[in-house]
């Protein structure tokens, strides 16, 4: 299988390149742009590819590359800081914008050369999306310009011999208007690519390396009835059979009548299955903690003390598996990458665990990737589509401290919220909807009396990979009816809200 190096640099759009890579059918992986250069050779890629980034080339702490990459022969593509890091460390000149004309923020008229590779068949002038305050001053030697602006003459260059690209604007966002015909050029007109990567290949790698890694092991995974520990559970299942004992911990922060739904999708099925309740454990422990990462870690912590003392009882269990996806693991940090937000089964997990490994067969996935192997391994399209619903449930929905009354008004919310949004044929095409319950209480008159209650917010999202989301502009017909019923079925409501933000600046989840 051919692979695409990704190097990372910390830039705020980083894994969105790779999805932009991966929906052009070819393998690829994100790294440290440390990554040490042997690890490069035994990766062997295709073409490599320099993220964006938020440092200055040119300072003594600027994150770098091995200067050896540039002698393996393989094409590389620098974007934005990739590009002036190329150019920097082959004789060029990058120093920070001289005045503020200079520097270009957002969408950018921009001309483009069509002899490039990079730029072949598109149009010579298009919009491009630029974020960057520093300014390639001088191109290295053997580098061509390939691109301008009206204040930058140096927004792409290029060395053909040697099949080295740099631009200064982001190709993979969608304010780049021809930005996927460009990365299409650089792997398949430049790196030869030949589109071999699939669902199906995954799948058959996939068993390989977890019979490989499990031996003659047992495993048991950490299974919440969503779609990620469901496709990992089936994966699994293929992988070892009946070597796999899979948990449902029933947390007391699930949806309504959630955990009963649980065990009956995978009460006929082929393996090994056990519920557990632990609605006390886990509210004792989250009682008085109003901070959302204090939240994260507490819940992540105490499903691996549960899952230990299961494994326990089973006997001789080798390794606990997770559901976790790309998305889970960029947002909790990854190289210089920031912390949004410390996913439970990430950066929640605590220090050590009492087993030999844990596994995440799923860990290099978007969530669409997720759904095509689930449909590759079998599954109901049922359960491939289901609403995502994350592992710390409606503990992070819940603004604030966490306590089962709390708890109830959400559950019958959000429950209210989703049977209208399935009566008005709206189910399927939310890519997440959910209701949350604010900290906030306000005045509101219910039977001619004042009252003093909590304020819920419905939430709905679309999106393809859970990276960015745009809010949904549903009916008004449709919040209409579920505020009513909202305010008038659940007590302690007497206010609803709709959010209309988008991811960025707010994220899916709201804690």
């Amino acid at each position: 299988m051919q692979k695409v190096l990704i190097l990372d640099f910390g830039g705020q759009y980083n894994q969105l390149i790779a999805r932009r890579v991966r929906e052009n059918r070819v393998y690829c992986e994100v790294h440290p742009h440390d990554m040490p250069m042997e690890e490069i050779r035994r990766f062997a890629p295709i073409g490599i590819i320099f993220t964006g980034g938020p440092g200055s080339v040119y300072l003594p702490d600027a994150p770098k590359v091995d200067p050896a990459v540039f002698t393996l022969g393989v094409p590389i593509l620098g974007i934005c800081y990739g590009c002036q890091l190329m150019a920097q460390m082959l004789g060029g000149r990058v120093t920070a914008a001289q005045n503020d004309a200079a520097r270009e923020y957002g969408k950018t008229q921009t001309s483009f050369d069509p002899g490039c590779a990079l730029f072949r068949g598109l149009p010579e002038e298009s919009v491009t999306w630029m974020s960057h305050g520093d300014y390639m001053a001088q191109a290295p030697q053997g580098f061509r310009l390939a691109a301008h602006s009206a204040v930058c003459p140096t927004a792409a260059i290029c060395d053909e011999e040697r099949r080295l690209y740099g631009v200064q604007f982001h190709p993979e966002v969608n304010h780049t208007a021809y930005g996927r015909e460009m990365l299409h050029n650089f792997l398949y007109g430049i790196c030869a690519a030949g589109g071999d990567w699939t669902m199906a290949d995954y799948k058959t790698q996939a068993i390989a390396g977890i019979q490989e890694k499990v031996g003659d092991g047992k495993a048991l995974l950490a299974l919440s009835g969503g779609v990620d520990s469901s496709v990992a559970a089936a994966l699994m299942a293929e992988a070892i059979g009946s070597r796999l004992t899979c948990v449902f911990v029933d947390h007391g922060l699930m949806r309504k009548n959630e955990g009963d739904q649980v065990e009956a999708a995978f009460a006929h099925r082929d393996l090994r299955f056990i519920r557990i309740n632990a609605e006390e454990r886990f509210l004792s422990r989250l009682a008085s903690v109003v901070e959302p990462e204090r939240k994260r870690k507490i819940i992540g912590e105490e499903f691996v003390r549960v899952f230990e003392e299961t494994a326990g009882q089973i006997g001789a269990v080798d390794y606990l598996v997770q559901g976790t996806i790309y998305p889970d693991v960029i947002e909790s940090g990854k190289g210089d990458a920031a912390v949004i937000k410390s996913h439970h089964n990430v950066g929640g997990l605590p220090d050590s665990v009492n087993f030999r490994e844990i596994l995440e067969p799923l860990r290099l996935l978007f969530k669409d990737e997720v759904r095509q192997l689930g449909r590759e391994l079998g599954l109901p399209e049922a359960l491939i589509c289901r609403q995502p619903f994350p592992g710390p449930g409606l503990a992070i929905r819940i603004i604030g401290e966490v306590t089962k009354e709390k708890l109830d008004v959400l559950r019958e919310a959000d429950a209210i919220f989703r049977e209208e949004m399935a009566r008005a044929g709206l189910g399927q095409s939310a890519d997440q909807y959910f209701a949350a319950l604010t900290n906030m209480r306000s005045v509101g008159v219910m039977g001619d009396g004042r009252s003093y209650d909590y304020a819920i917010a419905l939430r709905s999202v679309q999106t393809s990979d859970f990276m960015t989301a745009d809010w949904s502009r549903l009916p008004y017909e449709l919040l209409d009816r579920a505020s009513v019923r909202i305010v008038n079925e659940v007590r302690g409501v007497n206010r609803v809200l709709y959010d209309i933000t988008s991811k960025p600046p707010a994220t899916v989840e709201y804690e």
